[in-house]
């Protein structure tokens, strides 16, 4: 809770205070997870904490509108270097990536990329919204236990 809810909580208290007084106002963006949006099963404090921080970032969208836009990110399955405890080894992690539509787990990258539309300019009308960013989000386990079911 203290690093996954307060501490971003914390952050954006700080950083608003600085971006109210400047003539541009500014952009926060904060980095949820699908945790926070769907059963996490083994990680509920987690899953909690991200929800909360998806409550918290449409709460103060509201409250510091029109100077400061807050987003936030629901990052997917990411690949990053811990990815091995998670998911095994190089096939492990491969067959995992197999399950989402887009055929892979999102690099770090992916997630960057959308942060900085969300920061930039060109998101200027967007304030208190979550972009999904999962390659197409998992596989629904009902298909995989369905038998002669086209998926056409």
């Amino acid at each position: 809770m203290r690093l996954n809810l307060l501490a971003p909580l914390h952050f954006a208290q700080r950083a608003n205070a600085v971006m109210q007084v400047q003539d541009e106002g500014g952009s926060i963006v904060n980095i949820a997870s699908v945790s926070g949006v769907r059963p996490s099963p083994g990680t509920a404090a987690y899953a909690a904490a991200k929800a909360g921080l998806l409550a918290l970032t449409s709460t103060l969208a509201v409250e510091w509108a029109p100077k400061v836009r807050i987003n936030a990110v629901i990052a997917g399955l990411i690949r990053t270097e811990q990815a091995g405890l998670h998911y095994g080894d190089e096939a492990g992690i491969a067959s995992v990536g197999a399950t989402i539509p887009l055929g892979r787990m999102g690099e770090p990258r992916d997630v960057g990329d959308a942060c900085l539309f969300l920061a930039s300019p060109l998101a200027r009308y967007v304030s208190g919204a979550s972009l999904l960013v999962h390659g197409g989000g998992e596989r629904p386990a009902f298909l995989g236990a369905a038998k002669n079911v086209s998926r056409e």
